[in-house]
């Protein structure tokens, strides 16, 4: 069977960030990507100029139609921007019966533009990290889910990917990016012991749709049946190596986007997939 995996989410133009990246990130990691639009925004490398959200029962009619005809193994979910869409997608994953739910609490673009009502967080809480197997927030988005200031050390993220466990979620992936320190250190904390993912700390300014990448590449291992360990492991050696490779691209005056196909990138003077080799050099 093919393993599908479901991006609910909003769409950025640009291409870096949103159910576009999730696509990309589904696309590389050899999962068949659906998608429900739940925002569109007038966005790009430098930042957020508009948001038009998609009206609440055109999100349940999208929901519906993927969902009666698609078999779907893994769901990804990021930017809700109000209450209603927050509620409109709780109650299609129950109608549904979706599994393998991962949360991105989407609140915060990369360049800093706030993509979320304040008044939806309490429904975001209320509505969704109940319904949950994994949810994926950065320090700022842990933050606001505990009413805190943004966790400083190892310590204060597993304390606050506790306070989030006990609004329902099965499991917490804390995400150390915005951190300072040599390594980015993510947390995945759920009933038993905290596992700790590290990555060297990449030197690079094009980090744009890293949190919807790592949520989405989380989904396609689960996806594909790899148990939450093992898909976030995979997801954070994927979402690492595609920012070690952006910037070989050169897309915007801003904050770049990942490079999704770092695998699959080529020297087409060496090699071409069509013809081949010696055709390639001709």
């Amino acid at each position: 069977m093919t393993a599908i995996a479901l991006s609910i989410a909003g769409s950025d133009p640009s291409g870096g960030a949103g159910i576009q990246a999730d696509l990309k990130t589904f696309a590389a990691l050899g999962v068949y990507g659906a998608t429900a639009l739940t925002a569109l925004t007038a966005q790009n490398t430098q930042g957020v100029r508009a948001i038009y959200d998609v009206p609440s029962d055109f999100i349940a009619m999208q929901l519906d139609a993927v969902f009666s005809d698609l078999k779907v193994d893994a769901v990804k979910i990021g930017m809700l921007s109000n209450g209603s869409a927050i509620e409109t997608v709780a109650r299609a994953l129950d109608r549904h019966k979706a599994q393998n739910i991962v949360l991105d609490p989407v609140m915060i673009a990369t360049s800093g533009d706030r993509l979320v009502a304040p008044a939806a967080v309490a429904a975001l809480r209320r509505e969704l990290i109940p319904r949950a197997l994994l949810v994926t927030p950065n320090l700022a988005e842990a933050a606001e889910l505990t009413d805190a200031s943004p966790a400083r050390n190892e310590k204060e993220m597993e304390v606050q990917a506790r306070e989030i466990l006990t609004l329902g979620a099965r499991a917490v992936l804390i995400k150390g990016g915005h951190a300072e320190g040599s390594h980015s250190v993510d947390l995945l904390i759920g009933q038993g012991d905290v596992v700790r993912f590290a990555a060297e700390r990449v030197a690079t300014k094009n980090t744009h749709g890293t949190g919807c990448t790592l949520s989405s590449a989380v989904a396609a291992g689960l996806a594909k049946g790899l148990d939450l360990v093992q898909a976030a492991l995979e997801a954070k050696v994927y979402v690492t190596a595609a920012i070690v490779g952006a910037d070989s691209l050169q897309v915007g005056e801003g904050r770049g986007p990942l490079h999704h196909f770092h695998t699959q990138a080529h020297d087409p003077e060496k090699w071409n997939p069509v013809f081949g080799k010696d055709r390639a050099q001709k």
